[in-house]
Protein backbone atom coordinates (compact mmCIF):
# COMPACT_ATOMS: atom_id res chain seq x y z
CA UNK A 1 0.00 0.00 0.00
CA UNK A 2 1.02 3.59 -0.60
CA UNK A 3 -0.36 5.87 2.11
CA UNK A 4 -0.43 9.66 1.90
CA UNK A 5 -0.39 11.90 4.96
CA UNK A 6 -2.18 15.24 5.11
CA UNK A 7 -1.18 17.20 8.19
CA UNK A 8 -0.61 20.73 9.45
CA UNK A 9 2.99 21.79 8.70
CA UNK A 10 4.12 21.93 12.33
CA UNK A 11 6.34 19.65 14.37
CA UNK A 12 3.68 18.77 16.94
CA UNK A 13 1.68 17.00 14.22
CA UNK A 14 4.58 15.74 12.08
CA UNK A 15 6.23 13.86 14.97
CA UNK A 16 3.29 11.53 15.75
CA UNK A 17 2.69 11.02 12.04
CA UNK A 18 6.39 10.12 11.78
CA UNK A 19 6.01 7.34 14.33
CA UNK A 20 2.85 6.06 12.65
CA UNK A 21 4.47 6.26 9.23
CA UNK A 22 7.55 4.32 10.35
CA UNK A 23 5.32 1.61 11.82
CA UNK A 24 3.53 1.28 8.47
CA UNK A 25 6.84 1.24 6.59
CA UNK A 26 8.09 -1.55 8.88
CA UNK A 27 5.02 -3.52 7.76
CA UNK A 28 6.00 -3.17 4.10
CA UNK A 29 4.06 -0.05 3.05
CA UNK A 30 5.10 3.29 1.54
CA UNK A 31 4.22 6.55 3.27
CA UNK A 32 4.38 10.02 1.70
CA UNK A 33 3.65 13.38 3.32
CA UNK A 34 2.04 16.02 1.11
CA UNK A 35 3.02 19.50 2.34
CA UNK A 36 4.83 22.76 1.64
CA UNK A 37 8.57 22.82 0.87
CA UNK A 38 9.59 24.05 4.34
CA UNK A 39 8.58 20.71 5.89
CA UNK A 40 10.75 18.59 3.59
CA UNK A 41 13.71 18.30 5.99
CA UNK A 42 11.50 17.49 8.98
CA UNK A 43 9.55 14.87 7.02
CA UNK A 44 12.68 13.16 5.74
CA UNK A 45 14.15 13.22 9.24
CA UNK A 46 11.09 11.21 10.28
CA UNK A 47 11.97 8.65 7.60
CA UNK A 48 9.02 9.37 5.30
CA UNK A 49 8.75 10.25 1.62
CA UNK A 50 7.79 13.78 0.64
CA UNK A 51 5.63 15.34 -2.09
CA UNK A 52 5.85 19.16 -2.22
CA UNK A 53 2.89 21.44 -2.87
CA UNK A 54 2.31 25.18 -2.52
CA UNK A 55 5.30 26.40 -4.49
CA UNK A 56 3.34 29.41 -5.72
CA UNK A 57 2.23 30.83 -2.36
CA UNK A 58 4.29 28.97 0.27
CA UNK A 59 7.88 29.31 -0.98
CA UNK A 60 10.85 28.14 1.10
CA UNK A 61 11.29 30.31 4.19
CA UNK A 62 7.64 31.30 4.54
CA UNK A 63 6.83 28.79 7.30
CA UNK A 64 9.64 29.81 9.72
CA UNK A 65 8.67 33.45 9.20
CA UNK A 66 5.02 32.69 9.99
CA UNK A 67 5.89 30.63 13.09
CA UNK A 68 8.17 33.40 14.35
CA UNK A 69 5.29 35.88 14.09
CA UNK A 70 2.98 33.46 15.84
CA UNK A 71 5.44 33.01 18.69
CA UNK A 72 5.05 36.68 19.59
CA UNK A 73 1.26 36.45 19.99
CA UNK A 74 -1.04 35.30 22.77
CA UNK A 75 -4.68 34.53 23.34
CA UNK A 76 -7.19 35.53 20.71
CA UNK A 77 -4.57 37.33 18.60
CA UNK A 78 -2.66 34.05 18.26
CA UNK A 79 -5.87 32.21 17.43
CA UNK A 80 -6.85 34.73 14.76
CA UNK A 81 -3.37 34.55 13.20
CA UNK A 82 -3.51 30.75 13.21
CA UNK A 83 -6.92 30.64 11.53
CA UNK A 84 -5.64 32.91 8.75
CA UNK A 85 -2.62 30.65 8.27
CA UNK A 86 -4.78 27.50 8.27
CA UNK A 87 -7.08 29.08 5.68
CA UNK A 88 -4.07 29.61 3.39
CA UNK A 89 -2.76 26.07 3.86
CA UNK A 90 -6.24 24.60 3.29
CA UNK A 91 -6.47 26.59 0.06
CA UNK A 92 -3.03 25.28 -0.92
CA UNK A 93 -4.04 21.73 -0.08
CA UNK A 94 -7.30 21.74 -2.04
CA UNK A 95 -5.67 23.44 -5.02
CA UNK A 96 -2.40 21.46 -5.29
CA UNK A 97 -2.73 18.17 -3.41
CA UNK A 98 -4.94 16.26 -5.89
CA UNK A 99 -2.30 16.46 -8.63
CA UNK A 100 0.52 15.58 -6.23
CA UNK A 101 -1.43 12.59 -4.89
CA UNK A 102 -2.18 11.29 -8.39
CA UNK A 103 1.46 11.71 -9.47
CA UNK A 104 2.74 9.86 -6.40
CA UNK A 105 0.30 6.99 -6.89
CA UNK A 106 -1.10 7.24 -3.38
CA UNK A 107 -3.91 4.78 -2.66
CA UNK A 108 -5.22 5.86 0.75
CA UNK A 109 -4.97 9.02 2.86
CA UNK A 110 -4.30 9.55 6.56
CA UNK A 111 -5.78 12.95 7.38
CA UNK A 112 -5.14 14.98 10.52
CA UNK A 113 -8.46 15.85 12.16
CA UNK A 114 -7.52 19.54 12.29
CA UNK A 115 -7.29 19.75 8.48
CA UNK A 116 -10.91 19.68 7.20
CA UNK A 117 -9.79 19.95 3.59
CA UNK A 118 -8.08 16.56 3.68
CA UNK A 119 -11.26 14.52 3.61
CA UNK A 120 -12.64 16.67 0.82
CA UNK A 121 -9.53 16.00 -1.30
CA UNK A 122 -9.93 12.28 -0.62
CA UNK A 123 -13.59 12.34 -1.66
CA UNK A 124 -12.72 14.29 -4.80
CA UNK A 125 -10.13 11.67 -5.77
CA UNK A 126 -12.30 8.72 -4.78
CA UNK A 127 -9.75 7.58 -2.20
CA UNK A 128 -10.52 6.10 1.22
CA UNK A 129 -9.19 8.04 4.18
CA UNK A 130 -8.71 7.62 7.91
CA UNK A 131 -8.88 10.52 10.38
CA UNK A 132 -5.95 10.80 12.79
CA UNK A 133 -6.55 12.93 15.91
CA UNK A 134 -3.08 14.26 16.74
CA UNK A 135 -4.57 17.16 18.71
CA UNK A 136 -7.41 16.98 21.22
CA UNK A 137 -10.41 15.03 19.93
CA UNK A 138 -12.63 17.51 18.05
CA UNK A 139 -15.82 15.41 17.97
CA UNK A 140 -18.54 17.56 19.51
CA UNK A 141 -20.94 16.43 22.23
CA UNK A 142 -23.41 18.49 24.24
CA UNK A 143 -21.85 17.51 27.59
CA UNK A 144 -18.21 17.94 26.44
CA UNK A 145 -16.80 21.50 26.51
CA UNK A 146 -15.26 22.89 23.31
CA UNK A 147 -11.55 22.03 22.96
CA UNK A 148 -10.33 25.60 23.43
CA UNK A 149 -11.80 26.20 26.89
CA UNK A 150 -10.69 25.35 30.42
CA UNK A 151 -14.22 24.20 31.32
CA UNK A 152 -14.79 20.89 33.07
CA UNK A 153 -17.47 18.45 31.88
CA UNK A 154 -20.69 18.71 33.84
CA UNK A 155 -24.20 17.46 33.19
CA UNK A 156 -27.07 19.92 33.20
CA UNK A 157 -28.97 22.17 30.84
CA UNK A 158 -26.95 25.26 31.74
CA UNK A 159 -23.62 23.58 31.03
CA UNK A 160 -24.91 22.14 27.76
CA UNK A 161 -26.16 25.58 26.70
CA UNK A 162 -22.76 27.06 27.58
CA UNK A 163 -21.03 24.37 25.52
CA UNK A 164 -23.37 24.97 22.59
CA UNK A 165 -22.53 28.67 22.66
CA UNK A 166 -18.83 27.79 22.77
CA UNK A 167 -19.15 25.55 19.74
CA UNK A 168 -21.05 28.30 17.90
CA UNK A 169 -18.23 30.75 18.63
CA UNK A 170 -15.71 28.18 17.45
CA UNK A 171 -17.63 27.72 14.18
CA UNK A 172 -17.65 31.47 13.65
CA UNK A 173 -13.93 31.83 14.33
CA UNK A 174 -13.03 28.99 11.97
CA UNK A 175 -15.52 29.99 9.28
CA UNK A 176 -12.80 31.30 6.90
CA UNK A 177 -11.41 27.76 6.69
CA UNK A 178 -14.89 26.25 6.29
CA UNK A 179 -15.62 28.62 3.41
CA UNK A 180 -12.55 27.42 1.51
CA UNK A 181 -13.62 23.79 1.92
CA UNK A 182 -17.20 24.64 0.92
CA UNK A 183 -16.01 26.36 -2.25
CA UNK A 184 -14.01 23.34 -3.38
CA UNK A 185 -16.85 20.97 -2.52
CA UNK A 186 -19.13 22.98 -4.80
CA UNK A 187 -16.45 23.01 -7.51
CA UNK A 188 -16.06 19.23 -7.25
CA UNK A 189 -19.82 18.52 -7.01
CA UNK A 190 -19.57 17.08 -3.50
CA UNK A 191 -22.41 17.43 -0.98
CA UNK A 192 -22.06 20.33 1.43
CA UNK A 193 -20.83 19.74 4.96
CA UNK A 194 -23.59 20.47 7.46
CA UNK A 195 -21.38 20.16 10.55
CA UNK A 196 -17.65 19.84 11.26
CA UNK A 197 -17.96 16.10 11.91
CA UNK A 198 -18.86 15.62 8.25
CA UNK A 199 -15.16 16.13 7.45
CA UNK A 200 -14.12 13.13 9.58
CA UNK A 201 -13.67 9.64 8.15
CA UNK A 202 -16.57 7.19 8.27
CA UNK A 203 -14.08 4.30 8.09
CA UNK A 204 -11.88 4.97 11.13
CA UNK A 205 -11.01 7.83 13.48
CA UNK A 206 -7.89 7.25 15.60
CA UNK A 207 -6.87 9.40 18.58
CA UNK A 208 -3.46 9.49 20.21
CA UNK A 209 -5.15 10.32 23.50
CA UNK A 210 -5.89 7.36 25.74
CA UNK A 211 -9.50 7.17 26.86
CA UNK A 212 -8.30 7.93 30.42
CA UNK A 213 -7.17 11.36 29.21
CA UNK A 214 -10.43 12.41 27.62
CA UNK A 215 -13.64 13.63 29.20
CA UNK A 216 -16.46 11.06 29.38
CA UNK A 217 -18.15 10.63 26.02
CA UNK A 218 -21.39 9.03 24.90
CA UNK A 219 -21.69 9.89 21.21
CA UNK A 220 -18.48 8.79 19.50
CA UNK A 221 -19.03 6.77 16.31
CA UNK A 222 -18.33 3.04 16.27
CA UNK A 223 -15.30 3.67 14.06
CA UNK A 224 -13.58 5.80 16.73
CA UNK A 225 -10.50 4.34 18.46
CA UNK A 226 -8.35 5.58 21.36
CA UNK A 227 -4.92 4.26 20.34
CA UNK A 228 -2.76 6.24 22.76
CA UNK A 229 0.37 8.27 21.93
CA UNK A 230 1.80 7.75 18.45
CA UNK A 231 5.42 7.14 19.40
CA UNK A 232 8.08 4.53 18.73
CA UNK A 233 11.33 3.43 20.34
CA UNK A 234 13.57 5.39 17.99
CA UNK A 235 16.03 7.35 20.14
CA UNK A 236 16.36 11.12 19.89
CA UNK A 237 19.84 11.94 18.61
CA UNK A 238 20.13 15.17 20.58
CA UNK A 239 23.25 15.89 22.63
CA UNK A 240 22.72 16.75 26.29
CA UNK A 241 25.10 17.53 29.18
CA UNK A 242 24.11 14.56 31.31
CA UNK A 243 27.01 15.18 33.67
CA UNK A 244 25.25 18.32 34.93
CA UNK A 245 22.42 16.34 36.53
CA UNK A 246 23.18 16.22 40.24
CA UNK A 247 20.65 13.73 41.61
CA UNK A 248 18.04 16.16 42.91
CA UNK A 249 14.40 15.80 41.82
CA UNK A 250 14.43 16.58 38.12
CA UNK A 251 11.83 19.05 36.82
CA UNK A 252 11.71 19.13 33.02
CA UNK A 253 10.34 22.33 31.47
CA UNK A 254 9.36 23.05 27.87
CA UNK A 255 7.11 25.47 26.00
CA UNK A 256 7.14 23.39 22.83
CA UNK A 257 8.06 24.53 19.34
CA UNK A 258 5.50 27.34 18.93
CA UNK A 259 5.49 29.20 22.28
CA UNK A 260 9.24 29.04 22.91
CA UNK A 261 9.77 32.83 22.61
CA UNK A 262 8.06 33.54 25.96
CA UNK A 263 11.23 34.55 27.85
CA UNK A 264 9.26 35.90 30.80
CA UNK A 265 7.61 32.49 31.31
CA UNK A 266 10.95 30.66 31.27
CA UNK A 267 12.32 33.21 33.73
CA UNK A 268 9.35 32.59 36.04
CA UNK A 269 9.99 28.83 35.81
CA UNK A 270 13.61 29.38 36.84
CA UNK A 271 12.75 31.72 39.70
CA UNK A 272 10.13 29.33 41.06
CA UNK A 273 12.49 26.35 41.04
CA UNK A 274 15.39 28.38 42.43
CA UNK A 275 13.45 28.56 45.69
CA UNK A 276 13.22 24.76 45.93
CA UNK A 277 16.53 23.39 47.18
CA UNK A 278 15.70 19.75 46.44
CA UNK A 279 14.76 20.43 42.79
CA UNK A 280 16.92 20.70 39.66
CA UNK A 281 15.35 22.42 36.66
CA UNK A 282 16.13 21.41 33.07
CA UNK A 283 14.70 23.73 30.39
CA UNK A 284 14.50 23.17 26.62
CA UNK A 285 13.92 26.63 25.16
CA UNK A 286 14.10 25.89 21.37
CA UNK A 287 16.12 29.06 20.81
CA UNK A 288 13.76 31.33 22.72
CA UNK A 289 16.50 32.44 25.10
CA UNK A 290 19.72 34.20 24.17
CA UNK A 291 23.00 33.16 25.78
CA UNK A 292 22.85 36.31 27.91
CA UNK A 293 19.32 35.48 29.04
CA UNK A 294 20.35 31.93 29.94
CA UNK A 295 23.27 33.13 32.05
CA UNK A 296 21.04 35.59 33.90
CA UNK A 297 18.43 33.00 34.93
CA UNK A 298 18.07 32.57 38.69
CA UNK A 299 19.03 29.24 40.23
CA UNK A 300 21.43 28.13 37.46
CA UNK A 301 19.06 25.71 35.68
CA UNK A 302 20.36 23.40 32.96
CA UNK A 303 19.17 25.29 29.87
CA UNK A 304 19.55 23.85 26.37
CA UNK A 305 18.12 24.77 22.98
CA UNK A 306 16.82 21.26 22.28
CA UNK A 307 16.65 18.28 24.61
CA UNK A 308 16.10 14.52 24.33
CA UNK A 309 12.64 14.93 25.82
CA UNK A 310 11.73 11.28 26.25
CA UNK A 311 15.06 10.39 27.88
CA UNK A 312 14.76 13.28 30.33
CA UNK A 313 11.15 12.53 31.19
CA UNK A 314 12.13 8.96 32.03
CA UNK A 315 14.24 10.49 34.84
CA UNK A 316 11.92 13.36 35.77
CA UNK A 317 9.78 13.78 38.85
CA UNK A 318 7.64 16.52 37.29
CA UNK A 319 6.96 18.14 33.91
CA UNK A 320 6.48 21.90 33.70
CA UNK A 321 4.77 22.74 30.42
CA UNK A 322 2.49 25.02 28.43
CA UNK A 323 0.15 22.02 28.08
CA UNK A 324 1.02 21.17 24.51
CA UNK A 325 -0.49 17.76 23.86
CA UNK A 326 2.70 16.00 22.78
CA UNK A 327 4.66 17.12 25.85
CA UNK A 328 1.76 16.20 28.13
CA UNK A 329 1.37 12.75 26.55
CA UNK A 330 5.13 12.18 26.71
CA UNK A 331 5.12 13.01 30.42
CA UNK A 332 2.13 10.79 31.14
CA UNK A 333 3.50 7.80 29.23
CA UNK A 334 6.41 7.82 31.68
CA UNK A 335 4.11 8.33 34.67
CA UNK A 336 5.35 11.88 35.32
CA UNK A 337 2.88 14.33 36.92
CA UNK A 338 2.42 17.76 35.38
CA UNK A 339 2.18 21.41 36.27
CA UNK A 340 0.58 23.14 33.28
CA UNK A 341 0.75 26.83 32.40
CA UNK A 342 -1.50 27.02 29.30
CA UNK A 343 -0.89 29.92 26.92
CA UNK A 344 -3.22 29.65 23.91
CA UNK A 345 -5.07 27.36 21.44
CA UNK A 346 -6.30 24.12 22.97
CA UNK A 347 -3.79 24.33 25.83
CA UNK A 348 -6.38 25.45 28.45
CA UNK A 349 -8.48 22.41 27.50
CA UNK A 350 -5.49 20.07 27.76
CA UNK A 351 -4.63 21.56 31.16
CA UNK A 352 -8.25 21.00 32.22
CA UNK A 353 -7.87 17.31 31.33
CA UNK A 354 -4.64 17.10 33.35
CA UNK A 355 -6.58 18.35 36.38
CA UNK A 356 -9.63 16.21 35.67
CA UNK A 357 -7.47 13.08 35.34
CA UNK A 358 -5.75 13.88 38.66
CA UNK A 359 -2.35 13.86 36.95
CA UNK A 360 -1.31 17.36 37.94
CA UNK A 361 -2.28 20.98 38.45
CA UNK A 362 -2.87 23.97 36.19
CA UNK A 363 -1.91 27.60 36.74
CA UNK A 364 -3.42 30.10 34.26
CA UNK A 365 -0.91 32.40 32.58
CA UNK A 366 -2.76 35.46 33.90
CA UNK A 367 -2.12 34.28 37.48
CA UNK A 368 1.45 33.10 36.93
CA UNK A 369 3.96 34.31 39.52
CA UNK A 370 7.09 32.63 40.81
CA UNK A 371 5.56 32.27 44.27
CA UNK A 372 2.33 30.66 43.00
CA UNK A 373 4.23 28.37 40.66
CA UNK A 374 6.65 27.33 43.40
CA UNK A 375 3.76 26.42 45.71
CA UNK A 376 2.05 24.45 42.92
CA UNK A 377 5.23 22.53 42.10
CA UNK A 378 5.72 21.77 45.78
CA UNK A 379 2.15 20.47 46.08
CA UNK A 380 2.46 18.13 43.09
CA UNK A 381 5.87 16.81 44.16
CA UNK A 382 4.82 16.21 47.76
CA UNK A 383 1.43 14.58 47.09
CA UNK A 384 1.96 11.01 45.80
CA UNK A 385 -1.58 10.90 44.40
CA UNK A 386 -0.51 12.90 41.34
CA UNK A 387 2.29 10.48 40.47
CA UNK A 388 -0.02 7.52 41.12
CA UNK A 389 -2.64 8.86 38.69
CA UNK A 390 0.04 9.58 36.10
CA UNK A 391 1.37 6.04 36.44
CA UNK A 392 -2.17 4.68 36.06
CA UNK A 393 -2.51 6.59 32.77
CA UNK A 394 0.93 5.35 31.66
CA UNK A 395 -0.24 1.75 32.16
CA UNK A 396 -3.39 2.48 30.16
CA UNK A 397 -1.29 3.93 27.33
CA UNK A 398 0.80 0.77 27.18
CA UNK A 399 -2.36 -1.32 26.94
CA UNK A 400 -3.79 0.92 24.19
CA UNK A 401 -0.94 0.07 21.83
CA UNK A 402 -0.06 3.44 20.28
CA UNK A 403 1.38 3.46 16.76
CA UNK A 404 1.17 -0.33 16.41
CA UNK A 405 -2.52 -0.30 17.29
CA UNK A 406 -3.19 2.59 14.90
CA UNK A 407 -1.32 0.85 12.06
CA UNK A 408 -3.34 -2.33 12.55
CA UNK A 409 -6.60 -0.38 12.38
CA UNK A 410 -5.43 1.35 9.19
CA UNK A 411 -4.41 -1.97 7.61
CA UNK A 412 -7.79 -3.50 8.46
CA UNK A 413 -9.56 -0.58 6.76
CA UNK A 414 -7.26 -0.88 3.75
CA UNK A 415 -8.00 -4.59 3.37
CA UNK A 416 -11.72 -3.86 3.26
CA UNK A 417 -11.91 -0.82 1.00
CA UNK A 418 -8.80 -0.46 -1.14
CA UNK A 419 -9.41 -3.52 -3.33
CA UNK A 420 -12.82 -2.07 -4.18
CA UNK A 421 -11.26 1.29 -5.06
CA UNK A 422 -8.61 -0.39 -7.20
CA UNK A 423 -11.17 -2.44 -9.14
CA UNK A 424 -13.24 0.69 -9.71
CA UNK A 425 -10.45 2.61 -11.39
Amino acid sequence: MHFGIITPPVQGHLIPFGALGRELIARGHRVTVIQMADTRERVRAEGLEFAPIGQSDHPPGSLPESLAQLGQLRGFAALRFTIAAVRKTTEMLCRDAPAAIRTAGIEMLLVDQTEPGGGTVAEHLGLPFVTICNALVLNREAAVPPPFTSWRPRDGWWQEMRNEMGYAISAQVTSPVARVVARYRRLWNLPAHRRPEDSFSKLAQISQQPVEFDFPRRELPDCFHYAGPLRDLRGEEIPFPWHKLDGRALVYASLGTLQYSKEEVFRCFAEACAGLNDVQLVMAHCGGLSDAAVHSLPGDPVSVVYAPQAALLQRARLALTHAGLNTVLDALRFGVPIVAVPITYEQPAIAARVKWAGAGKSLPLARLTAARLRATIREVLDNPAYAQRSQHIAAAMRRAGGAACAASIIENVAREVVPECRSGR
